[in-house]
């Protein structure tokens, strides 16, 4: 059942219609439907489905595609070298945002972006335009009617970014938006969602994740209710203890902060900072922390860096070092990282995240100062961001918000 928002969208004849909402709203649901109401009406022409990774596409076009076209009793192969389902109604074609250079080489008819939002304003400019030039297939017709070509975008506000500019600022004939909230689309929602959104969230962030608003994401600090004070702890390492290390993979910059548990709330009881390379964090490591067991929460893209010796991965020398790695196929969304990490700074009245910050002067000097760049990402310029991502890798894998990550790391019981 749609929410009279998702409706709008599916149906929407406008050439340019944006579905702007929060969290939980329905998003990539109405991009799926409005999809296969395109595909109904049109059946021959091709409609191409973009997403900003193809770890996304993976995940959601490639498994609820399939699953949606066998319950409707449709046939339909998948070519996941093409990126392409082929289906009793046309062709639909995957692609991702991540490198505008390569939306080249077809044309289609029609287009959905999901959270194109997402990418900074100047990337997601150049996609945009991509996309149109893709756009190109003759415009079909259905009973001597014409069903003319149409791009629509389906995200989350991210600021006043691409979609604020495209929608609202400088909006012209043809661009239609169409603002929807959580609470639209709560029959679709398990019981709790929206609560655990408004406790899991800094209040600055609600307008935007949970009532589908552009509100400024660029002012201010990331970690706001950071308070050396109230957030600090003079915890030091126990006799054996084992250690949680968060690890970020930078030649010659290499950081990593070493955390404690304490009543299962972490405490940052050291940081390695500019350390040369991932031989030279183990041995250093090694050497400081005889006796303990080592758990490695490290940047996963050390899967496909090299370190020292070109036949070696920065994972497998970890590995090799004795340490346990725990790390997923590839790293959460940086808002996924801070979201998480302000949860534990203070939520609802409560703190968990505790720094010695005699110990760590760097990540307490980061937490403090990190702010938000032009296009509401945490800033790299400012040389705070290595131990940052270090101390919050640890923190995003065992403290997750979201509840299929808190399930996992129950039943591994860590």
């Amino acid at each position: 059942m749609f929410s009279p928002s998702q409706e709008a969208f599916v149906y929407s004849k406008a050439p340019f219609p944006a579905f702007c909402g929060g969290f939980g709203s329905g998003k990539t649901a109405s991009a799926i439907a409005r999809i296969m109401r395109l595909k109904r009406l049109c059946p021959n022409q091709d409609v191409a489905y973009y997403l900003p990774t193809y770890g996304l596409v993976e995940d959601i076009a490639y498994k609820r595609f399939p699953a949606l076209f066998e319950k409707l009793g449709l046939n339909y192969k998948l070519n996941k070298q093409q990126a392409r389902l082929t289906t009793d109604i046309g062709d639909i074609i995957f692609r991702t945002m991540d490198n505008p250079d390569r939306i080249v080489g077809y044309e289609v008819a029609h287009s959905i972006l999901d959270e194109l939002d997402t990418l900074p304003g100047d990337k997601a400019r150049d996609v945009w335009n991509k996309v149109i030039a893709r756009n190109r297939q003759k415009a079909y017709t259905v009973n001597g009617d014409s069903v003319p070509n149409t791009v629509a975008v389906a995200t989350t506000p991210e600021g006043f970014r691409f979609v604020y500019d495209r929608w609202v600022k400088n909006k012209v004939d043809g661009y239609e938006l169409i603002k929807a909230k959580t609470a639209d689309n709560a029959h679709n929602l398990p019981d709790g969602y929206i609560e655990n959104l408004k406790n899991s969230y800094p209040s600055n962030l609600l307008q935007a994740y949970l009532e589908g608003e552009f509100v400024n994401l660029t002012a201010g600090s990331v970690y706001a209710e950071f308070d050396r004070t109230l957030n600090y702890c003079n915890t030091k390492i126990h006799f054996n203890e084992p250690l949680h290390i968060g690890l970020d993979f930078n030649v010659t910059k290499m950081a990593a902060v070493v955390y404690v548990l304490r009543d299962t709330n972490p405490h940052a009881v050291m940081e390695f900072t500019d350390v040369f390379d991932t031989p030279a964090m183990c041995q250093l490591i090694k050497s400081r922390f005889q006796g303990h067991a080592i758990y490695i929460y490290p940047d996963a893209s050390g899967q496909a860096r090299k370190s020292n010796n070109a036949s070696e991965s920065d994972l497998s020398i970890l590995r090799q070092a004795g340490f346990t790695v725990l790390v997923n196929s590839r790293n959460p969304a940086v808002k996924d990282r801070v979201l998480a990490t302000n949860n534990m700074i203070h939520s609802q009245g409560v703190r968990r995240l505790f720094v010695n910050t005699d110990a760590c002067p760097a990540l307490t000097e980061s937490l403090e100062k990190q702010a938000y760049d032009k296009n509401g990402e945490p800033d790299k310029s400012s040389g705070l961001d290595h131990v940052i991502d270090a101390a919050t890798y640890f923190i995003a894998y065992k403290y997750p918000i979201t509840p299929q990550a808190v399930k996992r790391i129950q039943l591994i019981g860590l």
